[in-house]
């Protein structure tokens, strides 16, 4: 699946950033102004992670 031009993080930007949340224990609010996204977006990754693990990261349709 093709990376939406907008995105803010690919894949692999994700997984550095709930892994710089999991791992480093750095705070959601840390990363989000680390990565240029928001808290929430943050939360959201960081729940697929936990869940799903790397394969949570991937791009989903929006469909």
């Amino acid at each position: 699946m093709d990376t939406h031009k907008n995105a803010p993080l690919t894949p692999k930007g994700r997984e550095a950033m709930v892994r710089c949340v999991v791992e480093g224990g750095l705070s959601k609010a840390a990363a989000a102004c680390q990565f240029n996204v928001t808290p929430k977006t943050v939360a959201k990754w960081v729940k697929r992670f936990r869940a799903e693990g790397v394969d949570g990261l991937r791009d989903r349709s929006s469909r």
